[in-house]
């Protein structure tokens, strides 16, 4: 009895999903008698009992779309509440986000650094750890006070015409309507936060921490208020820490200006870059080693333009090569002048306003620009015949990191931290390796900067941030409190009948980075609540994931803070990224037009295909040569896994046929080579090489599973799969997408639902990664030879144009080593071998190709055209001989011969050994083929 079926998609069904037709021949008839079960889509039909039954499974499409299912899938997630963590008795696993400003908005940087941690989170997930990764914002108070004030400029609304009050209520609008979009689309990238945790640095609990840190240092004597020069943001109009400037080469000019000498005509030349501070001048300062100007002693000079006298000092500060020798000194705009103006008791003359522009002090140009004063300058010296020459030159010029504009050194009333001491154990624990920094190379730069430590201009000209907590007498001093009614408390024991109303607070807000040093341990609430549970349970966090330019001004400060307020490191180890740069070298910036939209590579390559193409190059440390290329590589990678999936599970398997043996071969070799695998990733997860992680299990999804593993598997064309190598392929699957999962989860999710037998409300992301066994090394270097095989007899196929439907004879020359055929079979089955033999070719027409002590041979008689093969074997003869007598006119050259270095001769010796060799081979097949 011949019973047949066909089986069609859930769609093409009636009511009840299903049809059964007897009527429709079979592509092979099958008795009845047979246990046969074919798998197609998502329904099973199995002979025997005569049923079909529908899996536990879901469709996949047959084409990859990602967009039809990331946005499903992450709100799965959300639903589930997957990435939500509360203390527990495992292990605890945290991470704390870089709070990117609230400005902000998703960049290639941002797509690096929160995918690095991603991928650490979920792994971590996987392991059956507790993880929690916080998420939150920086509220950025430069930045955002820039784009309030634009904004309401945009409106006809100037800040000076606000109140302190009015100003932020507008502040706190903008940040409510913007402020989150960075984090929104964070989400699109899959990065797995615990969004209930969602923290903003100027949240009120927030800002109470910071308040009691302020308030805790000064008591502690480790804040003060005093003059200083400090960078000054013509552009914020506020100080900026020397961590928030950066250094860039300039074309500028040198310009050489007469200083005349009092009482004379004689004139003392002096070299300056900035003509616009000569108003600020108050003295000129020369080397007492200097013989040319030994006659100034006692002497003054006069200041072009304002015409101030000036006394003429001689200190070995100055450099006699640079210009002149003589040093025009601006004690009020510039640090090492001030260090000389304290020294020599000199006149300090601040010439410029706040916003850069020139006030009544300097006497001349005032209320005009910097930079605008410096070109009337010019004109005036030459005018007056003082200009001696002008020269190009090449200097750096310090810019504001935050609005790009040309720093200058003002002297102004600020509040520092004294950093000495407290760098002390900071430096001590990253050192001794107790805080480990990855790559180890930023170790030395740490070193020299905890140093090197100055202290920390803490205070800002702003409105948006936290207010610094000093209340002022109208005497003029303070106190410092955590609020004013404790300031109004402490102000009475001076003057008791003082009210609420004669107090003052100080205008500045801190520093941004004052709230952010606090963020591992503030997000736990862990400086107002030291004891509570959250801080005890997840502090110290263990991974940070930032960039190396904020590894002194945040990542050195949190550490500071971290033993300063929990006597413990804040996280134990600091994996530093490379910057993002395009394929020209150049960071990547909105400015150069050369920064792609991550959203739009999302959508057009899907989230786990960008993830991909930015982990692939991306070693810590080392910077990322982005191109797009690579996050289309990514998106294919996705194509290949989806194939992959589908091919396996569409195959039709017959419960009662055996296992091949080249079947059982390939599971055993693919058991032990995963294994190994996942050792690898294991170490390479240790050492932080997410990159090399990353590429393992790439190329062992397509290299090693998809190209050999499912090539040998493969049932012929329609027929079955037996039962046992399904499962053992649906169960490597199933560990293959475990390993994918922390870098495309995704994809992974979606497939993983697709699994025989896995329910709705598994997620991979909680299924525990699988523990490695001992792998048999053995078994995959033997393996390893089977497959150099294979490529070999392939190679000859190609190379000889012989078609795959031709069977070969396979013959192995083993005189010394008894030649070992566990993998014949494999080797039968994927290069159409129709015997393998250890005895000697009877025919002399053969190809032969070693595999280390094994020589092997392909008999071609009859299977190539002997008169096209010699043509081409002659062809190739003539040009190795002429290739084999242009590097021995190179060995017969004597001058090439004495001149040439030892390595470069080798190098010769070995071309012609190789070309010999290769002659030798060509002359032996062309007798075979004559004889």
């Amino acid at each position: 009895m011949v019973v047949v079926a066909q089986l069609v998609r859930a769609s093409d069904c009636g009511s009840e999903g299903r049809r059964f037709e007897p009527d429709h021949p079979p592509q092979t008839p099958l008795h009845a008698s047979s246990q046969l079960l074919f798998t197609f889509g998502s329904w099973q039909a199995e002979w025997g009992g005569i049923h079909v039954i529908k899996r536990q499974k879901m469709e996949i499409s047959a084409k990859f779309e990602p967009s039809s299912f990331e946005d499903k899938w992450y709100q799965y997630w959300l639903e589930k509440k997957i990435f939500h963590s509360v203390p527990d008795q495992r292990e605890a696993y945290t991470i704390v986000i870089p709070p990117p400003n609230v400005t902000g908005v998703l960049h290639m940087g941002h797509m690096l650094n929160n995918t690095i941690q991603d991928v650490l989170i979920r792994r971590a997930r996987m392991k059956g750890k507790n993880a929690c990764w916080v998420p939150g914002t920086d509220h950025a108070s430069i930045a955002t006070e820039a784009r309030v004030v634009a904004k309401l400029a945009s409106e006809g609304i100037m800040k000076k015409d606000l109140s302190r009050e009015v100003f932020l209520q507008h502040a706190w609008e903008w940040k409510e309507k913007h402020g989150g979009i960075i984090l929104e689309q964070l989400k699109k990238l899959g990065a797995s936060c615990d969004w209930d945790r969602t923290k903003f640095t100027m949240e009120h609990d927030m800002s109470e921490s910071v308040i009691k840190v302020f308030v805790d240092l000064y008591k502690k004597g480790k804040i003060y208020r005093g003059v200083r020069m400090v960078n000054w943001d013509p552009s914020a109009k506020t100080a900026v820490s020397d961590e928030e400037v950066f250094h860039k080469e300039v074309q500028s000019k040198l310009y050489y200006i007469k200083y005349i000498i009092e009482g004379t005509e004689e004139f003392v030349t002096v070299a300056t870059t900035r003509p616009e501070t000569i108003l600020g001048d108050t003295a000129v300062c020369v080397n007492p080693n200097d013989e040319k100007y030994l006659h100034l002693k006692g002497k003054k000079l006069i200041v072009p333009i304002v015409k101030r006298i000036v006394p003429v000092i001689f200190d070995e500060y100055v450099d006699m090569e640079f210009g002149t020798g003589a040093l025009k000194i601006t004690p009020a705009h510039d640090l090492n002048d001030y260090e000389l103006g304290l020294k020599y008791q000199l006149e300090v003359i601040d010439i410029f306003n706040d916003n850069g522009t020139l006030n009544e002090k300097a006497g001349f140009y005032v209320g005009i620009d910097r930079f605008s004063a410096r070109d009337k300058i010019i004109d005036d010296l030459k005018q007056q015949n003082l200009i001696v020459k002008i020269e190009d030159y090449t200097n750096k010029i310090g810019y504001s990191e935050r609005t790009n504009a040309v720093i200058e050194p003002k002297l102004s009333v600020q509040w520092f931290v004294k950093m000495k001491e407290l760098a002390v154990p900071a430096l001590e624990n990253v050192m001794n390796d107790n805080i480990q920094l990855y790559p180890t190379k930023f170790k030395n730069t740490y070193k020299h900067w905890m140093e090197n430590v100055k202290d920390w201009c803490i205070s800002r000209q702003l409105w948006w941030g936290q207010r610094i907590p000093a209340y002022y007498l109208p005497d003029g001093s303070f106190v410092v409190a955590e609020n004013i009614e404790t300031a109004l408390l402490l102000a009475k024991q001076k003057y008791p009948q003082i009210t609420l109303q004669e107090l003052r607070q100080d205008e500045d807000v801190l520093d941004t980075w004052f709230s952010s040093w606090l963020w591992p341990i503030s997000v736990f609430d862990g400086i107002r609540n030291p004891e509570n549970p959250d801080i005890k349970y997840y502090y110290p966090t263990n991974d940070l994931v930032t960039a190396p330019e904020i590894l002194f001004f945040w990542v050195a400060r949190m550490i500071i803070a971290g033993y300063e307020y929990c006597g413990d490191m804040p996280f134990k180890n600091v994996y530093l990224t490379g910057i993002v740069r395009d394929k020209l070298g150049r960071k990547m910036s909105k400015s150069l037009g050369n920064s792609p939209d991550p959203l739009d590579l999302i959508n057009k390559y899907g989230a786990d295909g960008v993830r991909v193409g930015m982990l692939l190059c991306s070693p810590a440390g080392n910077d990322l040569p982005f191109d797009e290329s690579l996050t289309e590589q990514g998106r294919n990678f996705g194509n290949k896994i989806w194939n992959a999936f589908r091919l396996v599970n569409n195959w039709p398997v017959d419960n009662n046929i055996s296992q091949p043996v080249h079947s059982k071969l390939a599971v055993e070799w693919f058991d032990q080579l995963l294994n190994q695998n996942i050792n690898n990733i294991e170490n390479c997860f240790n050492d932080y090489r997410l990159s090399d992680a990353l590429m393992a299990v790439y190329k062992l999804f397509w290299d090693e599973f998809s190209g050999w593993y499912l090539e040998i598997i493969k049932p012929d064309y329609q027929k079955p799969i037996d039962k046992k190598t399904l499962e053992a392929s649906q169960l490597f699957f199933e560990k293959l997408l475990k390993l994918l999962h922390p870098f495309m989860p995704f994809i992974t999710e979606e497939l993983w639902h697709s699994m025989p037998g896995k329910m709705q409300q598994e997620s991979i992301s909680l299924s525990i990664l699988d523990q490695a066994k001992i792998a048999n090394s053995q078994i995959i270097d033997d393996f390893e030879e089977a497959k150099e095989v294979i490529s070999n007899i392939r190679a000859i196929r190609k190379n000889k144009n012989i078609v795959q439907k031709d069977p070969l004879k396979l013959h192995v020359n083993s005189k010394l080593i008894t030649y070992k055929n566990t993998y014949d079979t494999i080797i039968c089955k994927l290069c159409n071998i129709s015997e393998v033999s250890t005895a000697l070719p009877s025919s002399q027409n053969t190809i032969s190709f070693l595999v280390k002590t094994f020589e092997f041979s392909i008999v071609l008689e009859g299977l190539i055209n002997n008169e096209e093969e010699l043509d081409k074997l002659n062809k190739e003869l003539d040009y190795l001989k002429g290739f084999h007598s242009s590097v021995m006119n190179k060995l017969n050259n004597e001058k090439f011969m004495s001149g040439a270095p030892d390595k470069v001769k080798e190098i010769e010796y070995n071309k012609k050994k190789d070309a010999e060799s290769k002659i030798f081979s060509l002359e032996e097949r062309i007798k075979q083929l004559l004889n």
